[in-house]
């Protein structure tokens, strides 16, 4: 799909550990009409509390590497050493931009990268920390993790931040309205309202 001053696009969005991509994501699902977001497939178990085709698509192992073998997916992982796999399923984000629909896709660095090969006219936004302080202090006050899981978090983070350059976008996740307003006229092709609230890909000190 080409992408015209009038459609609406592909957002793909990521950024680093704690920097508030869910609570963006919750954002832009209320503020943007008709947003198909993408929900991705895993072949880890449900949590309690999670349902299935609305936290993920909950699949087996091997019906999952059949997708992959058929080219279904538009990015994917294997995690904690190849014990699952999650990933973006091609299909239904190809329907909806078919059918006019904003789409939002929410990925790590690594699936940014694929899904903006794959469909070059996603316009991948990357979510940033107000400062490397702000991200630490997010990090560390959840309370909710080890050190160890921390300081791998934090390591990761500073090469995600040092990456950030190779993005189209990149939102600086200072105030919550302002960043869903400015990824959602991203979204809905009014970027002409975000000039002062945005820029392109550039590179964040860590």
């Amino acid at each position: 799909m080409t992408s015209d001053a009038t459609e609406p696009r592909l957002v793909v969005l990521a950024g680093p550990s704690a920097v508030g991509k869910s609570t963006v994501v919750r954002g832009l699902r209320a503020a943007v009409p008709d947003l198909f977001f993408s929900v991705s497939m895993t072949t880890r178990d449900p949590r309690p509390g999670e349902v299935d085709g609305v936290d993920y698509h909950y699949v087996s192992t091997d019906r999952f590497r059949d997708a992959i073998a058929a080219d279904r997916m538009l990015e994917w992982a294997e995690i904690h050493g190849g014990l699952q796999l999650s990933g973006t399923p091609r299909g239904p984000v190809e329907d909806a931009l078919e059918a006019g629909r904003p789409v939002l896709v929410e990925v790590d660095l690594a699936g940014a990268r694929n899904v903006k090969r794959l469909l070059p006219d996603a316009v991948t936004v990357f979510l940033a920390p107000p400062s490397w302080e702000d991200l630490v202090a997010r990090l560390t006050g959840r309370g909710t993790e080890t050190d160890e899981v921390i300081a791998r978090r934090l390591e990761t983070a500073r090469e995600e931040l040092d990456s950030s350059g190779e993005f189209d976008r990149v939102v600086v996740n200072d105030d919550l309205d302002t960043a869903v307003g400015t990824i959602a006229d991203i979204l809905l092709n009014r970027e002409q309202q975000t000039e002062n609230r945005c820029g392109p890909g550039r590179g964040i000190n860590a």
